[in-house]
């Protein structure tokens, strides 16, 4: 794999992998069409206040907007991708501050919808210690949980993107959006785009059993995958439907209920807890062996290691003072994808994500600090410097 270390002893201590017999290479990323995104991705955006201090005792907030998936789009907008979002927000004050700010970032955003009978969804940010925030969902019943897969196919069909991109929050929200999820895929299948999941699991909205059965029926439709450390044993095969696939009939989503797609499963062992690396390198091969071509595991402070059928790299994360962790996952997708989308090897695509993920957790919000293409080497200038 270009820029991997040649040193065998350096791989052996991040868990390399070995080249597998008869490996195949992943799908080649479509090219580059006008009227084509680069990108397409789903979810719920909400508002989002941030408070300066413990919420019971009042004081001020800041208004902005979150989302996963959002974060992403304008991430990537900055670094001067085409990127199209789609979901559904109120018909109120809140969701066209959303859809404002996604068109003020480069976003497009035809495909979203106004839902007149449901509210934009509210997160709060209470930041309690200075590593410390505890944050507050209100988005039960919102128009971003009531997203549809006819939504959905109207919006990827209008223009065939090159990726989609997709994460582990918006199946959690409701039935309905896990549909929309799985027809995202299928359309993705047919159409040739290249597909990145970000597990992104959220315990708040489902358990980690609920997350395990769903994640695993969609990992042999997923070219890119990028999860934490904790969240990679959710992805593993085993204990429910290995073969899985992304069509399940509407009867069986409907019997489950409105906040899980499928039965719940005991999760399989996550290896040898004395060695992560070999641990995380055994549980990669897992995956690449699934069908999916890389395998991109955060490692936080720690920085990321890619795995593909070639072998493994990893990159430090980049130094800087930490101010807010919120968002820095998202900004690390949006790098990576970047990278990606601009012909990089795996070196290149770790480089450019652990540099943007370093630009979320320097700056506050989910989003506002992500970097333009221009700005992404000033995380290299000396303190004090002032660029004129």
């Amino acid at each position: 794999m270009t820029g991997q270390p040649t040193a065998a002893r350096d791989e052996g201590r991040r868990g390399a992998t070995t080249p597998r017999p008869g490996a195949t290479p992943g799908r080649p990323l479509p090219p580059g069409q006008p009227g084509r995104p680069d990108v397409f991705t789903f979810g719920e955006t909400m508002v989002a206040l941030r408070g300066s201090g413990p919420l019971k005792l009042g004081g001020t907030m800041n208004v902005s907007i979150a989302g996963a998936e959002s974060n992403v789009a304008i991430g990537l907008a900055r670094l001067g991708h085409a990127v199209r979002w789609a979901g559904a927000v109120g018909e109120d004050e809140a969701g066209q501050l959303v859809l404002r700010t996604l068109r003020a970032e480069g976003v497009e955003v035809s495909g979203a919808a106004t839902d007149p009978g449901a509210p934009t969804g509210l997160l709060l940010f209470e930041p309690r210690l200075p590593e410390v925030t505890r944050v507050h969902y209100y988005r039960t019943g919102s128009a971003g949980s009531r997203l549809t897969a006819d939504m959905i196919q109207r919006a990827f069909s209008a223009a065939p993107p090159r990726v989609l991109h997709l994460t582990g929050i918006t199946p959690s929200l409701s039935s309905t959006a896990c549909s929309a999820a799985r027809r995202a895929l299928q359309l993705a299948r047919e159409q040739g785009s290249l597909v990145c999941l970000d597990v992104n699991f959220r315990a708040r909205l489902w358990t980690a059993e609920e997350a395990a059965e769903v994640l695993r029926e969609w990992i042999p439709a997923v070219d890119v995958l990028i999860a934490s450390d904790d969240e990679l044993p959710l992805c593993l095969p085993g204990g429910g439907r290995s073969e899985g696939s992304a069509e399940v009939s509407e009867g069986s989503r409907r019997s489950k209920g409105a906040r899980t797609c499928a039965d719940a499963v005991n999760l399989p062992p996550q290896g040898d807890a004395g060695d992560p690396a070999a641990s995380l390198a055994t549980q990669a091969q897992l995956l690449l062996d699934q069908g999916v071509s890389e395998i991109v595991v955060k490692l936080g402070a720690a920085g990321a290691t890619v795995f593909t059928q070639s072998g493994s790299l990893h990159r430090p994360a980049k130094p800087v003072r930490a101010v807010d962790a919120v968002g820095a996952g998202d900004a690390f997708v949006a790098g990576y994808l970047s990278a990606l989308l601009d012909g990089e090897e795996p070196a290149g695509r770790l480089e450019r994500a652990v540099t943007t993920g370093a630009f979320a957790v320097a700056s506050p919000g989910d989003w506002e600090g992500a970097p333009t293409r221009s700005e992404l080497g000033m995380l290299g200038a000396p303190p004090g410097t002032v660029v004129r």
